[in-house]
């Protein structure tokens, strides 16, 4: 693998050579080239000039820059822009260094792997990467790659230093048109819900991590050539993209679907669901039930236990009456015959 670029980088007085190698490799996704569909001839880029409508060869081919506020373009050599005063041609510059997320994600671009260009270099390549290491940090700085300067951001990986390169914060577009038009209220269950499906996703494995479409391109030209139908593996049915009416329904059917995929038995926890509502409802039965028998029995308890305490006081006070009035009677009797001896004596 040979380097694309070779430069310094500056660590306040260190410095430490590198060069930089890609850490991708565009040539293994899927590209198509251009055909003439009449007899399969390929459609080729040619470099006309726009001018003499003539092809041009590559040392007739040079550089030039069009201004933003002009319509004219004004050619640049090599010399020209070897003369810049642009210290970041050969040196990247570490300006600050930050934690890792405060990074954009939008702005990070093409990856490059950093290897010592000199033996001198070693030693202020490991400190530089251990101390970001357990600092947990990354290096910012700027960078001119194949005449341009860019933001870089220099992190450790395993045992390497590893360059992003950043877009300018310009180069960002604003999110006009983006965010709903009008305002959602997202419930607290719901979210809950959405919590559940994420956690059902389980971990990320190494098949899914494999270019299925490649493959099945692969067997589709295969085909082709051989004069054959194509035998594509479909496996599972992907869920059609209709519109959303019943959200947590929704959220509910993915996770047991989540669930199915990965070959849980939800059989017993779904007995187990019907179970307890079975059981509530035979307790609330039961409650009910015993607290309106022992309503009623009650209620008829204490009407009789009533009844009989008020027809024991009527009793007594009855007989109470009964012998006041004896006591009554006899009394008057003894007085009328105590009367009647004195008259009998005075006569």
């Amino acid at each position: 693998m040979r380097p694309t670029a070779k430069f310094s980088i500056s660590f306040g007085l260190v410095t430490i050579p590198v060069a930089a190698y890609n850490a991708t490799d565009t040539s293994a996704s899927v590209s198509f080239v251009r055909i003439h569909t009449a007899d399969g001839g390929r459609v080729r880029n040619q470099p006309v000039c726009s001018l003499e409508g003539v092809e041009m060869s590559p040392d007739e081919i040079g550089r030039g820059y069009r201004p933003h506020d002009a319509d004219v373009v004004v050619p640049l050599s090599d010399e020209d822009l070897d003369a810049l005063p642009l210290p970041t041609a050969k040196t990247l510059t570490i300006l600050a260094f930050v934690a890792g997320g405060d990074i954009d994600p939008l702005q990070m671009g093409k990856g490059y792997y950093l290897a010592t260009d000199s033996p001198a270099a070693a030693k202020p390549y490991v400190l530089l990467r251990e101390a970001m290491e357990r600092h947990e940090r990354v290096g910012l700085g700027k960078i001119a790659l194949h005449g341009r300067e860019t933001l870089a951001m220099i992190r450790p990986m395993g045992d390497a230093l590893v360059m992003q390169v950043l877009l300018w914060p310009h180069q960002i577009r604003p999110m006009d048109g983006v965010l709903p038009e009008r305002e959602v209220e997202v419930h607290p269950n719901e979210v809950a819900a959405a919590e559940t499906l994420m956690d059902s996703f389980g971990e990320l494995s190494e098949e899914d991590l494999h270019d299925h479409y490649r493959e099945a391109l692969d067997e589709l030209v295969s085909a082709k050539l051989a004069h054959r139908e194509p035998e594509f593996d479909t496996g599972e049915e992907q869920p059609s993209g209709g519109q959303v009416m019943d959200l947590m329904a929704a959220l509910q059917d993915s996770v047991r679907a989540a669930k199915r995929s990965r070959g849980e038995d939800e059989g017993d926890e779904g007995r187990a669901a019907a179970k307890r509502p079975a059981k509530k409802a035979a307790a609330k039965t039961s409650t009910a039930s015993g607290t309106k028998t022992g309503t009623k029995s009650g209620t008829k308890s204490g009407a009789k236990t009533a009844s009989g305490a008020a027809t024991k006081s009527a009793a007594k006070k009855s007989t109470a009456a009964q012998s006041a009035t004896k006591k009554t009677a006899a009394k008057t009797t003894a007085k009328k015959k105590t009367a009647g001896r004195g008259s009998r004596r005075a006569g």
